[in-house]
């Protein structure tokens, strides 16, 4: 079995992973923004770092797989004015901002449960953490990188930058990203463009507000992941990972305020996986075509032909490797879903299959199912290559189908080499890519079908002017939690609340 190699994003080649203390393994990923649903993007975080912890555990590392939760802060993103998302989100659905926090928290755990996302090992918000985050601010203000204006703090990206190489981790320049800044609100407190919030003094009307050295405020976005992933798994750790949207300027910052407050840099590897598109374009609110997982379960987005369950999801996502962008469409996921039904179907046959006779061994028979099963290893050691694996087990799924269809005799291939296929085939199925049968997307579109029916009853009630039964349709089914959302088009949708 070859060893592990995975492409490290800070040096951009493919490296041996040497953990800094086997077995034991650290791994951090930057979790969700749990300001509102979420949405199809997240989902490929979500299974990317779901498979490295699971392949990992199978080669017998212990792994400590931290994953935050971000709950508060300024979001400083490339191109948009910073803002605070759930403090924002808060006042439009008139909620407390932690009552919202655990809404959508528990909305994302009982998606990540659908699509078979192992928990992680420690998940930390970036609320319960204040205290760390204001002792890395005072640490990187006393060494002289982060300056006080107004109540509010900033790291000083210059004076790093003049005995660090900062950028390198995204491929910046630095003098390229002071000219590219353009000016945004408070950007006049900082002393160069390039710098960011470590600190935001809370102006009168902003609700999550903490007391702090420098009055009440709130933390910037980066400083939360250097604080929690120092806590939890020191410096440096093993692996950091993300997507690939988060380089710069999360990821960058990270590594400039860690360094600096604890004299290392944060992590040894560096993971990204890409991005998902949706009909070939990038997923945006102006164009409609951010998908909610609720809307991928059920069905009732736009541009949904139909509902899709969390393993075809999942299925879908692991066809391709990590690193290399998904374009998202119908019929990609109904080709997923056909993919994923023989693909189960064989682990449901070879799970029955009993070795019967003596030994007839064919030689190349033998070599041929020996070979994919050790491929199955080499492809994810090969920076866990989901793509080129699933490729193996559908070679192996024709092997198992030619044996129950007696095509060709079971016993062409050693009682030993049979066992090997049975156990090797289940355990990258449903250990290692996380599969598992389920029956979402029937249910899903069953209940799609039922509420058409609904729908229906409602529009010709309206019709007949009998008013009293469409809004007793529509109360009724709120009571159920399934709003109606009528259209400007005149068609009627629905969503679960």
């Amino acid at each position: 079995m070859s060893e592990l190699r995975i492409t490290n994003s800070l040096t951009r080649e493919k490296e041996l992973f040497k953990p800094i203390n086997p077995p034991y393994v650290g791994m951090y990923v930057c979790g969700p923004t749990v300001s509102g649903e979420s949405h199809l993007g997240h989902v490929r975080t979500a299974v990317t770092f779901d498979i490295v912890f699971r392949y990992l555990k199978y080669l017998g590392y212990h792994v400590r797989y931290v994953r935050n939760i971000t709950d508060a802060g300024h979001f400083e993103e490339e191109g948009r004015e910073a803002i605070d998302k759930v403090a924002t989100k808060a006042q439009l659905e008139k909620l407390e901002p932690m009552e919202l926090v655990t809404k959508y928290t528990n909305m994302y755990h009982d998606a990540m449960d659908k699509l078979n996302v192992l928990r992680p090992s420690i998940e930390p918000t970036a609320t319960g953490h204040i205290i760390e985050q204001i002792n890395m601010i005072e640490e990187l203000i006393a060494k002289g990188f982060a300056y006080v204006v107004n109540g509010s703090v900033y790291f000083d990206v210059i004076k790093y930058a003049k005995g660090h190489d900062y950028g390198r981790l995204s491929g910046r320049k630095i003098d390229e990203m002071i000219a590219g800044s353009r000016e945004l609100e408070g950007q006049g407190e900082k002393h160069n463009a390039a710098d960011f919030a470590l600190w935001k003094n809370a102006p009168p009307e902003h609700i999550m507000r903490w007391i702090s050295p420098w009055g009440e405020g709130f933390p910037g976005w980066h400083i939360e992941c250097s604080a929690m992933a120092t806590k939890y798994l020191g410096t440096p750790f093993d692996i950091h990972g993300g997507g690939m949207d988060l380089l710069f300027p999360h990821h960058e910052s990270e590594i400039a305020q860690t360094t600096i407050a604890t004299g290392k840099a944060p992590a040894k590897y560096w993971m990204h996986c890409n991005m998902l598109t949706i009909n070939g374009q990038k997923m945006s609110k102006s164009l409609n075509n951010t998908i909610t997982l609720s809307q991928l379960f059920s069905g009732t987005h736009p541009l949904l032909a139909q509902a899709y369950s969390p393993m075809v999801i999942r299925f879908f996502i692991l066809q391709t490797h990590y690193r290399s962008t998904v374009d998202f469409s119908n019929e990609a996921l109904q080709a997923a879903e056909k993919g994923l039904l023989r693909l189960m179907n064989a682990l449901a046959t070879v799970k029955k299959l009993l070795y019967t006779g003596s030994e007839n061994v064919v030689e190349k028979e033998e070599k041929e199912v020996n070979a994919l099963i050790e491929s199955l290893h080499d492809y994810m050691n090969d920076d866990l290559n989901t793509a080129q694996t699933l490729a193996a087990l559908f070679e192996l799924a024709g092997k198992i189908n030619s044996y129950v269809n007696e095509r060709l005799p079971l016993n062409s291939i050693s009682e030993k080499t049979f066992t090997s296929l049975q156990k090797a085939f289940s355990l990258f199925v449903e250990d290692i890519l996380g599969l598992k049968e389920d029956n979402a997307a029937d249910s899903g579109a069953e209940m799609d079908g039922l509420m058409q029916i609904m729908i229906q009853l409602r529009k010709e009630a309206k019709e007949r002017k009998d008013f009293a039964t469409g809004d007793r349709i529509r109360n009724e089914l709120l009571k159920l939690k399934v709003r109606l959302k009528d259209n400007k088009d005149g068609t009627t949708g629905w969503e679960m609340e």
